[in-house]
């Protein structure tokens, strides 16, 4: 578990990312002690493009790319907060991430688990996020340039199983194949369904074939890129 942190960019943050999580973050129930000890060093500043950098700490999902590209952003503060509360992870938990995007949420990760494999499948935000976990000193993180979803999830059952896995975009489903590559205990924390809302979804793993499944919270997120988009109707 590394915990070496960039230097802030500017004292100005300091007061920003207080405000970000007395305001957002704790009102979304993350009142986890270790989880809010972390967002308040984690310099999320440092993961956001220079265009967007004054808004490093607003409520709102931040664009990766110039000029703006769909699905590719940043979740809003206290959806990546809930998130990584509610995947409980442990010093000695392997984690599998799909969506690096700017490496923020990896850096949070593997600041609480042991390894973290994250899987990127845009090659510039992929390397993106490299820089920004070298210059965070974060070194148990590796970014993996993939196509998560193609040939049946193949890039991530590599180095699998895992004990969390965590779907940085939402899916309107929760493919079988990921599910398989959860440890006994393991946990895969997911935004799953349709717009105008869907609903966080947190699976554990609590036999060979056995997953309990809870739905805590409602959200709305960008969708994961080649997931399985099957109708939302049904006859």
């Amino acid at each position: 578990m590394t915990t070496t942190l960039a230097p802030a960019i500017h004292t100005g943050f300091d007061h920003a990312r207080f405000n970000m999580i007395e305001q957002q973050i704790r009102p979304w129930e993350v009142l986890d002690p270790q989880v809010l000890k972390l967002l308040a060093r984690m310099h999320r500043e440092a993961f956001v493009p220079p265009a967007h950098r004054s808004l490093a700490f607003a409520d709102m999902e931040l664009p990766l790319k110039h000029p703006a590209v769909e699905g590719q952003c940043m979740l809003a503060p206290k959806v990546e907060a809930r998130l990584l509360q509610d995947l409980d992870l442990k010093p000695t938990d392997k984690v599998l991430e799909i969506g690096s995007g700017s490496g923020y949420m990896a850096a949070l990760l593997a600041s609480l688990a042991q390894r973290v494999v994250s899987i990127e499948i845009d090659p510039v935000l992929a390397g993106t996020a490299r820089e920004n976990l070298r210059n965070a000193g974060i070194a148990n993180v590796e970014i993996k340039q993939a196509d998560a979803a193609a040939q049946g999830f193949a890039a991530c059952s590599v180095n699998g199983p895992f004990d969390a896995i965590l779907l940085s975009g939402s899916v309107a489903e929760i493919p079988p194949a990921l599910l398989a590559l959860l440890a006994p205990g393991g946990r895969l924390a997911a935004i799953v369904g349709f717009e105008p809302v869907m609903r966080a979804t947190i699976v554990t793993r609590i036999g060979d074939a056995s997953f309990q499944t809870l739905q805590p919270w409602d959200t709305v997120a960008p969708r994961l890129l080649n997931f399985p988009e099957p109708s939302r109707f049904r006859f």
